[in-house]
């Protein structure tokens, strides 16, 4: 055991010296010598865009909804048509392997008064208690990311704080074509509004590519300001005017401060989990067969099995189930047979009972165990609490 006075490698100078040594500050994570690792200090979850439950690619978007990459919704109220991937396309250097890339496939020069166009990402109150809005201490929040596009110009991007009705609408410029360029942005707390603390939608951040008339004719905030479509997008150019237009970016980081720190890397499975809160994926699209659940023979002709969910989700979830004819199949007392679809049955907040939808052909016996399995990429097993 080292002594606490001397001077070798392993022992502290002096007792005097005590007083001058670095010391934990438990609420900065921080030395007074250097500053230590702070653990999930990004607000984002999936930044690094490297989780995507839901498919690597979706074309044909014309409308609103989650579509590849986790916790990044596409809001589309038709501005241009859209393929939405998961890109290996990244900044050189930075870590990063995958990005997300939107690709106009069918142009849209002349937008309607009320289009909007953008991707947004959503969050729970009860996670960003910490920024003490609505108090005297409120924090600013700084945002950082890479972006790339072959379209230079204005873009814009709005922080809504959801429960107080609140915005702060902020731009920034891609300057050089299609080359990756990373964008600091920094706003002031909120101090007269607090965020509600529970598992609801608090707090959104809105990145805009296009906007119609209702959205550009304001001004842009020089402070938290009442939810104002007019001051949304102003100087904002129009990524749908042409199908040459595409648009990556990857690296987001929301963090309390006025400073941008390197970008947090999580574990992919700690992130996994993570975006599995608000959706769960039972079944790898990827996949064309594959073997995912046991269970018994509930009746004569009816299968029953439980997909217990791999974190606890956010809220009661919801589930989809996509299935055709003869596209599953339980092997149960040394027979495969197949089945056209489940349906949801006692679900609970803990795990999802499934059931055969009526008029499958199959023909268990009561009491015999089997396995389920999907012959078919096509089907879909999943559910979600999302925001």
């Amino acid at each position: 055991m080292a002594k606490l006075i001397g001077s070798a490698p392993n022992q502290i100078s002096t007792n005097g010296d005590l007083g001058s040594m670095a010391f934990e500050d438990k609420k900065n994570y921080a030395t007074t010598s250097s500053p230590i690792y702070q653990p999930f200090r990004n607000i984002i979850i999936n930044g690094d865009m490297s989780i995507a439950q839901r498919g690597t690619s979706a074309s044909g978007l014309t409308g609103s909804g989650y579509n590849t990459i986790d916790r990044f919704s596409l809001f589309n109220t038709g501005l241009g048509t859209w393929t939405q991937s998961q890109s290996t396309d990244v900044p050189s250097g930075q870590g990063f392997a995958k990005s997300m890339k939107m690709d106009c496939t069918t142009a849209d020069a002349s937008p309607a008064s009320g289009d909007l166009l953008q991707l947004r990402t959503a969050f729970e109150g009860q996670n960003l208690q910490y920024l003490n809005f609505g108090t005297s201490s409120a924090k600013s929040l700084t945002l950082s990311f890479w972006v790339k596009s072959n379209k230079t110009g204005t873009y814009t991007m709005v922080f809504f704080h959801r429960d107080a009705s609140k915005m702060f609408s902020k731009s920034y410029t891609i300057s050089s074509a299609n080359t990756w360029e990373k964008k600091t942005i920094t706003v002031i707390g909120n101090t007269a509004d607090g965020i509600d603390n529970d598992n609801a939608r608090s707090f959104d951040v809105f990145f805009n590519l296009g906007a119609g008339s209702n959205f550009t004719s304001g001004s842009l905030s020089s402070g938290w300001e009442a939810d104002t479509d007019a001051n949304y997008a102003v100087g904002q150019v129009n990524l749908a005017d042409s199908t040459a237009n595409d648009w990556y970016i990857t690296g987001i980081q929301l963090e309390a401060g006025t400073t941008a720190s390197d970008f947090e890397f999580l574990p992919y499975d700690v992130n996994l989990q993570r975006c599995q809160r608000y959706y769960y994926e039972v079944t790898n699209p990827a996949v064309a067969i594959e073997e995912f659940s046991i269970g018994s023979v509930y009746a004569a002709g009816q299968f029953e099995t439980v997909f217990p969910y791999p974190v606890t989700m956010r809220a009661q979830p919801s589930s989809s189930v996509v299935c055709g004819t003869n596209q599953m199949s339980v092997l149960t007392n040394q027979t495969n047979d197949s089945i056209d679809g489940l349906s949801g049955s006692g679900q609970t907040g803990i795990n999802q009972g499934m059931r055969f939808t009526s008029g499958d052909n199959f023909g268990g016996t009561q009491g015999h165990a089997g396995r389920l399995r999907k012959v078919s990429a096509d089907v879909r097993i999943n559910f979600s609490a999302e925001l």
